[in-house]
């Protein structure tokens, strides 16, 4: 089973779907536009249009 990170991933660069995203220790959600394998972060853009990068297991799918 592929944890949150794999998925919002896979839906973000293979299908080209942004997806919409929550920190769990900041409760600040996103739309996801990328991410980083080796940095184990994923690019998220906040409701005011500013760009944040977030470890992947502060993120969750909404």
């Amino acid at each position: 089973m592929k944890g949150p990170h794999s998925e919002i991933c896979d839906t973000t660069e293979r299908r080209e779907q942004r997806v919409q995203v929550r920190n769990k220790k900041t409760g600040e959600a996103g739309l996801s536009y990328g991410c980083t394998i080796e940095g184990d972060t994923v690019q998220v853009e906040l409701a005011d249009g500013s760009l944040d990068s977030w470890p992947e297991d502060d993120c969750e799918m909404v």
